[in-house]
């Protein structure tokens, strides 16, 4: 299960995708999470859909691949679906006890629910193809003229950068505890909800003092050398534009003008 989350992992297959400027990518991920919840109806989510299945099928990732880092959410994604089941008010099918189910509240739980599985199959697809560095460039670069108003790009870019290289070192350093605890006996998958809850605590302990350690090892090295940002730091490799980029920035906006017609004509 823990090695499903893709998030924060890097899968290079030297597509086109992953040749693009970062900001592209970033700028693409943003406007294609903004589409997939600005747009309800079946066209507008077919366009988004389509769009969607040829990102990948450029990117060169698997989809199986991609898949994986859908059941880390299943539990979110029923919760979700609950919610909006039980709790949209509209034309009532059926009752289980207190609880209505309407036609409106089936809608807007399928709604939610590929909504969520878009959000992260294209959050997914920006980490998989773009490296922590690049990503890392690319933010603080994009957010530079924020810098006039005193606000610390460099430091936010850098937080981001350290956080998505430690989600699958974490999951790996879970993955080890866990299988440790198993051999000497702990269970994980038995019993209620508060007994699953106890059973954690041998695995929370260790993962945090190893997180804990990890930042202290990570801030040591960065300090011994005399590391600082912001200011006056130069790059190995300096982002610049290329034709490819330029390309990718006019099909997001035929891809924005044609959902805009179709949320204006449908």
């Amino acid at each position: 299960m823990l090695r499903d989350i893709t998030i924060g992992q890097y899968y290079p297959t030297g597509s086109v995708i992953h040749r693009m400027d970062p900001r592209v990518k970033l700028f693409g991920t943003l406007v294609f999470l903004i589409s997939v919840f600005a747009y309800k109806g079946i066209v507008g989510l077919a366009v988004v859909t389509l769009f969607l299945a040829a990102v990948i099928r450029i990117s060169k990732v698997p989809f199986r691949y991609m898949v994986k880092g859908l059941r880390a959410i299943m539990v979110l994604m029923l919760i979700t679906a609950l919610f909006n089941l039980f709790l949209t008010p509209g034309e009532p099918l059926f009752q289980i006890w207190k609880l209505k189910i309407t036609k409106e509240g089936i809608a807007a739980a399928v709604r939610m629910a590929i909504r969520l599985t878009y959000l992260i199959l294209g959050t997914s697809l920006m980490t998989l193809t773009t490296t922590p560095n690049q990503l890392t460039d690319g933010l603080e670069k994009a957010l530079r003229p924020l810098n006039k108003i005193h606000v610390p790009v460099h430091e936010i870019a850098m937080m981001m950068s350290i956080a998505l290289r430690f989600i699958p070192i974490l999951i790996e350093e879970t993955d080890k505890i866990m299988k440790a605890q198993t051999a000497r006996g702990a269970n994980f998958d038995e019993g209620n909800i508060i007994q699953k809850a106890k059973s954690l605590v041998p695995l929370l302990v260790p993962l945090f003092i190893s997180a804990f350690r990890r930042a202290n090892d990570l801030a040591m090295a960065m300090e011994a050398r005399c590391y600082c940002g912001g200011d006056g730091r130069t790059k190995m490799k300096p982002l610049r534009y290329q034709g490819l980029d330029y390309k990718a920035y006019a099909a997001l906006i035929l891809y924005l003008a044609l959902l805009f017609v179709l949320r204006v004509v449908v």
